[in-house]
């Protein structure tokens, strides 16, 4: 059964998915470090007021089970994807980029990054030279790679060898190339956001042997590309659209750090960490001190029982996201439309929110996650996964936000990304 109003400590404990006995001791020590109390009282309480908010909105209550409460969040996202897909007029990405140009133009204008520190071309096209991409070059029948790069374009054919190259080649052009790199072999440029040719769709679909998102990035080299697919799945506009104001916050991110660590005597070590994104894998220092741990990736990704997602832990990947979803509650107002046509609004301060619905059949409780990208990858998946680990790991920001303030976590985050931990005292 779902925790009642009086016990919010369990209920958050469900909400985050991570024992009581974590949060109490950290609430103990960080109501000790900051002079606050009842700050876990509070994030639930008004996870509860959105909640009925939100469903209220929709016509439900908690009487509703979790399948209709899911299905109801999904067909209000679906209605507003359809929206944003005519009012992108109706980009065709099978195309090519010029039928897209309205979508690239518009996530600029809703947030254009700064410059960042990225690769320099010449010196990706050198270690290109040393480690030859054979797959890629037997594709389309060039003799060498300056051949390859003058026809087909720097951007995308670096953003194809991920498609294109085995994971041998991979792991020794990123192992083994990337260990000389320097602070020289960098500059200052602009981010690039590439739409791929439709024959990139060929190419894709002669290596790939699984499916794949059509929107990635490459941090290096500050570039993120869109395979060209036909958009026909519900809720592939906006997660297409989402994906790429989330890239447009993390890549910049990444140079910054790029920047802040090319003083440190193993900067091409440091490099190649950042864009594995490592976490740290020992336990949490056992001394009395408040300890957080940095998780540059989501980990349930690959086995939602890590033992890491169930201590106090920060996320970019999730301030990236929150980020990303406040720049689309702008969108509305940016392209000018009516107040409750494309509200894409909607959605702002919903990443951290989840409810527990009660099954009385059997028993027991599931959650559902009212942020928008767990119920965009579920839509988009055709509810193969019910996805909720965006929501949770938003959830422990937002803990250390309240607490802390987001220009702290930001700062931290900045700080500790490496070595992987955070003591506050």
């Amino acid at each position: 059964m779902t925790p009642g109003p009086k016990d919010p400590i369990n209920k958050l404990a469900q909400l985050m998915r991570t024992p009581p006995a974590v949060l109490l001791d950290l609430e103990r020590k960080m109501d000790e470090l900051t002079g606050q109390e009842g700050v876990m009282e509070d994030i639930v309480r008004a996870n509860d007021i959105v909640v009925e908010q939100t469903m209220a909105g929709l016509g439900l209550t908690h009487i509703d089970g979790p399948e209709t409460v899911r299905a109801a969040l999904i067909q209000r996202l679906e209605h507003l994807d359809v929206e944003l897909y005519t009012m992108l007029g109706k980009p065709d990405l099978a195309v090519g980029p010029a039928a897209c140009r309205q979508l690239c133009d518009t996530v600029l204008r809703v947030y254009t990054p700064p410059k960042g520190m990225f690769m320099k071309r010449d010196h990706a096209a050198a270690l290109l030279e040393k480690y030859p991409p054979h797959n890629l070059l037997e594709h389309f029948g060039y003799s060498n790679v300056r051949e390859l790069l003058e026809r087909e374009g720097f951007a995308p054919v670096m953003a194809a060898l991920r498609f294109t190259q085995t994971e041998e080649w991979m792991h020794e052009f990123f192992e083994v190339g990337y260990q000389s790199l320097t602070p020289d072999d960098f500059e200052e440029r602009d981010v690039e956001l590439v739409i791929l040719e439709s024959k990139w769709f060929a190419v894709a679909e002669k290596f790939l042997k699984k499916k794949y998102h059509n929107v990635s990035h490459l941090k290096e080299y500050g570039i993120i590309f869109v395979i060209p697919i036909k958009l026909d799945t519900p809720g592939e506009t906006l997660r297409l659209f989402t994906l790429l104001l989330h890239y447009l916050h993390e890549v910049p991110f990444y140079a910054n750090l790029f920047r802040r660590y090319m003083g440190a005597a193993d900067f091409s070590g440091i490099f190649r960490s950042l864009l594995r994104g490592d976490v740290t894998t020992t336990p949490l220092p056992d001394h009395g001190k408040i300890t957080w741990r940095v998780v540059q990736r989501y980990l349930a990704k690959d086995n939602i029982d890590d033992f890491r997602l169930f201590e106090p832990h920060i996320n970019p990947e999730a301030d990236h996201w929150w980020r990303a979803e406040e720049d689309l509650g702008r969108l509305s107002r940016i392209l000018g439309h009516e107040p409750g046509e494309l509200d894409l609004g909607w959605w702002t301060g919903l990443d951290s929110v989840g409810e527990l619905f009660d099954i009385p059949a059997m028993g027991t409780s599931e959650l559902v996650s009212f942020d928008l990208i767990d119920l965009l990858m579920s839509t988009v998946e055709r509810d193969r996964v019910k996805y909720l680990y965006h929501q949770q790991e938003a959830l422990w920001n937002k803990v250390f936000v309240e607490y802390m303030g987001r220009e702290r976590l930001e700062e931290l985050l900045n700080e500790h990304i490496i070595d992987g931990f955070i003591t506050l005292t």
